[in-house]
């Protein structure tokens, strides 16, 4: 049972792993699973040959547990790129990162062709302050080559004590030399959800998904309706552009937010019995009122989820661009002193029953940004299916996608995404997309 998982790299699970064995097999399927393990133990004869060569060999004494780890961590990135091993300290960080304060720069990476790639700097951050975009490639980190570590690896060299300061070297498609920024790190206090009045209109902008999420949403929303009232209020943008994702039960709480009744998400695993479906709760925090939720290409993860589940329940108009494409979920197991794990144990399903795996949520109003002179080259981001050896997607219509525009300008006023969203609230402009209509909501199984 998966108790609490991340979908991307913000989240923890701290649980156990309950082992199963199945007796009286018919002799043949034994014959076969015997055979299995024998070519599965000549293997791991063959790793440890190769071990002890590398031990009595190499030109330097090599350290045993840097080789083991690595050895570990080839094996779970060789899955797929969500997949890793965590160091002890690795995986204190990540137990820090997900109560929502950590010490660093305060960006959400991936690794892209050997290379850090940024998903979305965090708002109000040095590395937002900086100048750090979405889509960003990191290739050097204090001169050091990023080429031949691993995401972790980077991770631990971009952190360190506060006011002390870092130096990376960015590739930005469009600009054919490197920017070289100089970045001075600080305590990461993450302020998941932000909120204002447009007028009339209540603006959500969720960062991301950690323990404090449902709780910042909860005020947001009470803190607007006490200040518009009722009769005023036209309705709620939430804003989960260039979110990354993170914490299954919080996107779940988010969605359950806005919604009276019904499935949310479904997670399923290699075994049926592992199927955990997820319904809604009595009990709309805006009591109704229209909402608009904005995704980009950097909406990730527990972003899709959220996005998926209203738009399936025709509960929202979905507006931007294609998001990135994350449906699976990630188990963080835990190893004793010797770390965790991360490992990919299930996709995740609209309450349709469709993974976006690969694929992404396709908005209902597609809208694109008019971007600077110094960004024209760079229209597009990667999304999942970009990724070097990604989950496939299950889906058996369509084909994956891959690629969609992760700008948002900083002036409001530009922001076309934003500004129809308004407008379409306001009654100033029309699309036959909003207000969603009940009656074309999407078939949910029972």
């Amino acid at each position: 049972m998966i108790r609490k998982a991340t979908l991307l790299c913000t989240g923890i699970l701290v649980g156990a792993i309950a082992a199963s064995t199945v007796a009286n097999l018919p002799q043949s399927l034994s014959g076969t699973a015997n055979a299995a393990a024998s070519d599965t133990y000549r293997q791991l004869n063959l790793f440890g040959d190769v071990f002890e060569r590398v031990r009595s060999d190499y030109v330097e004494v090599p350290d045993d547990a840097q080789l083991i780890e690595s050895a570990i961590n080839g094996m779970l990135t060789s899955l797929d790129p969500h997949s890793s091993y965590m160091s002890p300290k690795t995986f204190r960080d990540m137990q820090v990162q997900t109560r929502g304060e950590f010490g660093g720069l305060g960006i959400e990476v991936t690794m892209e062709e050997g290379l850090v790639k940024v998903v979305s700097p965090i708002d109000d951050t040095p590395a937002f302050k900086a100048g750090v975009l979405a889509g960003d490639y990191i290739t050097h980190i204090d001169g050091e080559q990023v080429q031949g570590l691993t995401l972790n690896e980077a991770v631990e060299k971009m952190r360190g004590p506060v006011n002390t300061d870092i130096e990376v070297t960015i590739r930005r498609e469009g600009r054919t030399d490197p920017l070289v920024l100089k970045i001075t790190r600080d305590v990461i206090k993450i302020r998941s959800v932000r909120w204002r009045e447009e007028g009339d209109v209540g603006y959500v902008r969720v960062t991301q998904f950690n323990e404090q999420t449902f709780d910042g949403l909860q005020k947001g929303i009470e803190e607007i309706t006490s200040k518009i009232p009722a009769d005023k209020l036209k309705g709620f943008v939430i804003d989960l552009r260039n979110n990354p994702g993170g914490l299954l039960d919080q996107a779940i709480a988010v969605s359950d937010a806005f919604l009276e009744r019904g499935e949310i998400v479904s997670t399923r695993g290699r075994n049926a019995e592992e199927t955990q479906r997820y319904n809604a709760r009595s009990g709309d925090l805006t009591k109704g009122k229209p909402v608009i939720i904005l995704v980009n290409g950097g909406s990730a993860s527990a972003s899709e989820i959220v996005a998926g589940a209203l738009q399936d329940h025709r509960r929202a108009t979905v507006l931007g661009t294609r998001s990135f494409g994350k449906g699976s979920v990630q188990t963080i197991i835990p190893l004793g002193a010797n770390g965790a794990i991360r490992l990919t144990t299930a996709r995740y399903y609209t309450p349709s029953g469709t993974s976006i795996q690969a694929k992404g949520i396709t908005p209902d109003i597609e809208v694109l940004q008019d971007l600077p002179e110094d960004m024209q080259g760079r229209a597009e981001t990667k999304g999942e299916a970009g990724l070097r050896g990604h989950l496939s997607s299950e889906n058996t219509e369509g084909k994956e996608e891959s690629g969609s525009q992760a700008y948002v300008p900083a002036d409001p006023k530009e922001d076309k995404q934003l500004n129809l969203a308004l407008d379409l609230l306001r009654g100033v402009q029309a699309n036959s997309a909003f207000p969603p209509s009940a009656g074309k909501a999407a078939s949910v199984p029972n």
